[in-house]
């Protein structure tokens, strides 16, 4: 290892052109990177005789390093693997982070005496053996439970050893009563017939079922040929067990063993890499390892990385890798890089598996961090809108009237794409009579924006008008009055094909209708029908109330709303029987109303 007090001009002259990894401090002795490199001195040197860097993040790491340290090695994979190591332990501020290595379960075949299996999160260095990871819990009980049910091992937490064993200090647990467990603890399995259960599962977990299977079928016509049928029929039923678990997992061929498969997607923040591993024609393991760039890194890069990652743990028992490009990387292992075929697609299965991945993760950042979510909505909204601003507020205008009768408007806000009731408004028609759309249009936007104006209150990015072109001109008038046709854009959303006006367009723009810019607008317009029809309704019923029931003398507010909620109209009220409305608001109030409809 080499480092020193010198200047870093210095130190870079003193640099040999060796395998190694290199590490740049900054002046408080932080550490900022830890790269590898074929020729150390070539390598680091690169960075300070730079005039133009790759992006800003480089050029500012760069401006930070103080001090600089080197390791030499033997070879560029040992540079790469101690680089990876490094980076995992001490996670520098300018190198990609692994944000989720820790979280996948693995099968753990503890080093005891008649070892048991069970699942686990952490890797225990004490001579156990673990499979995985796999890329979900639900994955590992699942082969835990084909386990359980087809080798017989051991599930009790008895610590057991040779001498506790032959003395008989252990009482059998419940699951040796039912059947689960055959007793080990009271010497009725030997050590040697354990053994070979246990190196079945391991068989069966590193994807060789074949020779498992050779053997329970030779064991499962033993006993035919003894007449030992109900054992024989037990063997079956766990072989059908086995070959159904693998049938799950084939993927093209059955020849395809002892392969790694690795495939990359990423975006400008992240990378997300999908690692499998096939025995026999099954895929055994799988995992996507999520990447958070730092210096812009490159898909290779990444992959480069994730490679020297998993070569010597999840590519344990591989022979060959199968790699979307080329990474020059020397190792004592086959890389193919296929075009077509059944490794071709499963490279394509690998990057299905990462970009399931991103899905899932980018979902659960947006619910992490809201504001993320909210910036990039609004952002295409004013890309799919042609908008000047970020639409951040929105307002939609609905009329609702019936025959000309009682008209009303609804107005609702929507505030970083989300609906703000208390800002919602009411309005009823004043200048208008009969039924006139248009003009009814003209009456509220010319009425909500005067307002604003006069309040000295902010106005949205974007109004949106429920209709097609009449009713968007009609607004459009009302804007041109207040002089804020270029301050607040404006829209109509037309019903049957959702078409998308703009003022003084011919056509209309059909939007996708997985966009979500359509789903805003026309929950915005569903809200702002919804509100409208309901404050409609409210001044029908008091409009009926005022005009029959109110004007008969004794019957109260109170009264006439019972009567409307339960018949729904005057004219039912009016054809009803004396009795019942005896029966329901009493005598004294009944007679009123009947001899008052009676006259």
């Amino acid at each position: 290892m080499s480092g020193s007090n010198l200047d870093l001009k210095q130190q870079i002259k003193l640099l040999e052109n060796v395998p190694g990894v290199y590490q740049f401090y900054d002046s408080s002795d932080s550490l900022l990177y830890v790269g590898k490199a074929k020729k150390l001195k070539n390598r680091v040197a690169s960075y300070f005789n730079k005039v133009k860097f790759e992006n800003k993040k480089t050029q500012v790491m760069v401006q930070k390093v103080a001090d600089l340290k080197t390791i030499h090695l033997d070879s560029e994979i040992d540079a790469l693997l101690l680089e990876n190591s490094l980076i995992k332990k001490y996670q520098p501020r300018y190198n990609i982070q692994l944000k989720d290595d820790k979280t996948y379960p693995w099968i753990c075949i503890k080093n005891e005496f008649f070892p048991r299996i069970f699942y686990t999160r952490k890797k225990v260095k004490d001579g156990s053996i673990y499979f995985g990871p796999y890329p979900s819990v639900k994955v590992v009980k699942t082969v835990l439970e084909l386990v359980k049910d087809n080798f017989d091992i051991r599930t009790c937490e008895h610590q057991l050893n040779k001498e506790k064993v032959d003395s008989g200090v252990f009482q059998t647990s419940v699951d040796f009563y039912i059947g689960n467990c055959k007793g080990c603890c009271q010497g009725d399995v030997t050590v040697d017939e354990y053994e070979q259960r246990i190196s079945n599962v391991k068989q069966v977990l590193n994807g060789y079922t074949s020779k498992v299977l050779k053997s329970m079928r030779f064991e499962m016509q033993n006993h035919a040929s003894k007449y030992q049928f109900e054992e024989a029929e037990k063997i079956k039923r766990k072989i059908k067990n086995i070959e159904n678990f693998q049938s799950k997992s084939v993927v093209v061929d059955s020849n395809l063993t002892s392969l790694g498969v690795l495939n990359i997607v990423s975006d400008e923040k992240y990378a997300f890499v999908n690692a499998i591993q096939v025995m026999n024609g099954a895929i055994t393991k799988s995992k996507t390892t999520v990447v958070q760039k730092k210096l812009d890194e490159t898909d290779p890069e990444i992959l480069y990385f994730l490679l020297a990652e998993n070569i010597n743990n999840f590519f344990d028992h591989v022979k060959e890798i199968i790699l979307p490009f080329d990474l020059s990387f020397d190792y004592p292992i086959n890389f193919l890089f296929p075009k077509r075929g059944d490794k071709k697609s499963l490279l394509m299965l690998s990057r299905k598996n990462a970009l399931a991945k991103k899905i899932e993760y980018l979902k659960t950042e947006a619910v992490k961090n809201p504001e993320t979510s909210i910036s990039k909505l609004l952002k295409i909204i004013q890309k799919d809108l042609r908008l000047k601003e970020l639409p951040v507020t929105m307002e939609c205008f609905d009329n609702s009237n019936i025959q000309g009768n009682f008209p009303v408007a609804a107005c609702v806000v929507f505030k970083n794409g989300k609906p703000r009731k208390k800002d919602y408004r009411l309005f009823n028609i004043k200048t208008v009579e009969g039924p006139d759309d248009f003009a009814s249009m003209e009456e509220v936007i010319y009425r909500r924006y005067k307002r604003l104006l006069n309040e000295d209150k902010p106005l949205p990015q974007l109004i949106v008008i429920d209709g097609g072109k009449g009713q968007l001109s009609s607004a459009l008038k009302s804007l041109k009055k207040l002089n804020l046709t270029k301050k607040i854009a404006i829209i109509g959303i037309a019903k049957k094909l959702e078409e998308i006006y703009f003022p003084g367009d011919q056509y209309p723009l059909y939007l996708d209708k997985k966009t979500p810019t359509l789903k805003v607008i026309q929950s915005m317009r569903n809200e702002a029908h919804r509100f409208g029809i309901t404050h409609h309704r409210n001044r029908r019923m008091k409009g009926l109330i005022k005009t029959d029931l109110s004007a008969i003398n004794g019957i109260g507010e109170k009264t006439i709303t019972q009567l409307l909620k339960k018949y729904k109209s005057i004219n039912v009220i009016k054809k009803i029987s004396l009795k019942e409305l005896e029966d329901f608001i009493g005598l004294s109030k009944a007679q009123k109303i009947y001899q008052s409809f009676k006259k």
